[in-house]
């Protein structure tokens, strides 16, 4: 917990946008690692063993009753009070390139989860393949195509798109 923990929140927020269940979910990660350490047959790395345990944690979490009962609940109630948010929110959203992280928080998931994997995280193609559990083409196609709906979003909205690279 101590050496991916915050790595982990990280990406389990990138899944749920909810910094509440993204808490639970981060405890029930390190559990079920915990539950199954002794069955980690060591075929990759503990890091992405662990990544690979958090986003199917999150995949099972956006697929859950919960998650769609909160999705229409809070379409019909959200209020943006960025006074009232947890520090580390704070923090996310004070970010030096903060249109690109909500541009990125705004693409489709599958998209979503490889430009988070390969840029944030800097793991490699393989790398992000593997987790997915994707062939390394399809991992590159989804990030061709997350840049390019990216650099559409931003042309379309006429921000900055130079940092991007297509």
């Amino acid at each position: 917990m101590n050496r991916f923990g915050e790595e982990i929140k990280r990406l389990i927020f990138s899944f749920t946008k909810n910094w509440t269940v993204t808490e639970d979910l981060t405890q029930e990660v390190f559990v079920s690692v915990y539950l199954h350490l002794e069955g980690f047959r060591e075929e990759s790395q503990i890091k992405t063993w662990v990544y690979r345990i958090a986003i199917n944690k999150s995949k099972d979490y956006l697929r859950s009753w919960a998650y769609r009962k909160m999705v229409i609940t809070d379409s019909f109630t959200q209020e943006k009070d960025y006074l009232n948010e947890q520090p580390d929110i704070l923090l996310v959203k004070n970010l030096e390139n903060q249109q690109l992280f909500e541009q990125v928080m705004k693409l489709p998931l599958k998209y979503r989860e490889v430009i988070i994997l390969f840029y944030l995280k800097e793991l490699s193609i393989e790398e992000v393949s593997e987790m997915l559990q994707l062939n390394t083409s399809t991992v590159k196609t989804r990030l061709k195509r997350g840049r390019d709906k990216l650099k559409n979003s931003f042309i379309v909205e006429g921000g900055n798109h130079d940092g991007i690279k297509a």
